[in-house]
């Protein structure tokens, strides 16, 4: 690796540095897991809950918000997994401990838990290159077409992205090619057994319903409105900058566990992420003396498909 990012962000530690206290960092930084286990908790209960109601009621305008919630819930699991891969749920890594999590927070999303923790770890390293950042590489759109934006929040998904990972992986060392292969067709078992046991049990429009619905047409929704806060509007001349800097609101942080505030995640890796939502409060006058813009899904969206901007790129300019 380059490590593109360390070799462009030297000042900007510098500036972040002085920005936060000791103090706010310590805070800031101290992890509680009793926090992220209720959160996991929840999120269990609330697809174990959807999946039921999907299951029992057929009638669209009741079953459709469940499957949205559902939906939501699942794309939500890969920001739990995401909390792992930085050990940020104990004080001290637990290896066990986090290889069990990590497994159990990758299936719901049919993702190989070894091959997200290395794409994403390279993408912090690389951040704001053209080539080595993996997610800027491999899966953000080459093609500034409206109708194939659109795509990435429709089932087509799915081959984008698993081409995308192919194409990384292909690069990585042979035995962690062997291991994310094997977890991959785990988390495909278990997508196929839920599938059949909810058709056996209730029938093909029950498993519809409860699984390939907000599987295949929610998460890609949720994928894609997560990863346009993310890099999208960007400035590509100042590192502080190379994160879009979305104003935070309770209910995307609840919608999206807070991996909405990504900037900030970016700056300080090592916060958790109930952590975020304190941590842009304390960055505010950092923000207002680097006269950076403030971004809502709204105006993503608006400036994505009616604009037509650019990824990785400063959508302020004409």
């Amino acid at each position: 690796m380059s490590h593109y990012y360390s070799q462009h962000a030297a000042a900007l530690r510098a500036e972040l540095g002085q920005a936060i206290s000791r103090e706010q960092m310590r805070v800031l930084h101290t992890k509680m897991p009793w926090r992220h286990f209720v959160v996991a908790g929840r999120q269990f209960l609330m697809l174990g809950l959807a999946t039921w109601g999907l299951v029992r009621i057929d009638t669209w305008y009741l079953w459709l918000p469940l499957a949205v919630v559902q939906g939501f819930t699942v794309f939500n699991f890969t920001v739990l997994l995401h909390e792992v891969l930085h050990h940020l749920v104990f004080q001290k890594p637990h290896k066990r401990i986090e290889r069990l999590l990590g497994f159990l927070y990758a299936i719901p999303s049919g993702i190989a838990p070894s091959q997200f923790t290395r794409w994403h770890l390279d993408h912090h390293a690389e951040l704001g290159s053209d080539t080595a950042d993996p997610k800027r590489h491999h899966l953000s759109p080459k093609r500034n077409a409206r109708w194939y934006k659109l795509l990435y929040a429709t089932p087509a998904l799915f081959p984008i992205y698993f081409r995308a990972a192919f194409k990384e992986t292909s690069t990585y060392p042979a035995d962690l090619q062997r291991t994310i292969a094997w977890e991959r067709k785990i988390s495909i078992l278990c997508h196929l057994g839920v599938l059949g046991g909810i058709w056996w049990a209730w029938g093909g429009a029950a498993a519809f319903r409860a699984h390939a619905f907000p599987v295949f047409f929610i998460f890609p929704v949720a994928f894609t409105l997560n990863r346009l806060g993310q890099h999208y509007d960007i400035d590509p001349a100042d590192p502080a900058k190379w994160g879009t800097l979305m104003r935070s609101h309770w209910f995307w942080n609840f919608a999206f566990l807070t991996s909405n505030l990504h900037l900030e995640h970016h700056y300080f890796p090592g916060v958790p992420f109930y952590h975020l939502p304190a941590l842009q409060r304390a960055l505010a006058p950092f923000y207002e003396r680097k006269g950076m813009r403030w971004q809502t899904y709204r105006g993503l969206i608006y400036g994505w498909l009616v604009r037509n901007k650019r990824p990785h790129s400063d959508w302020s300019l004409v």
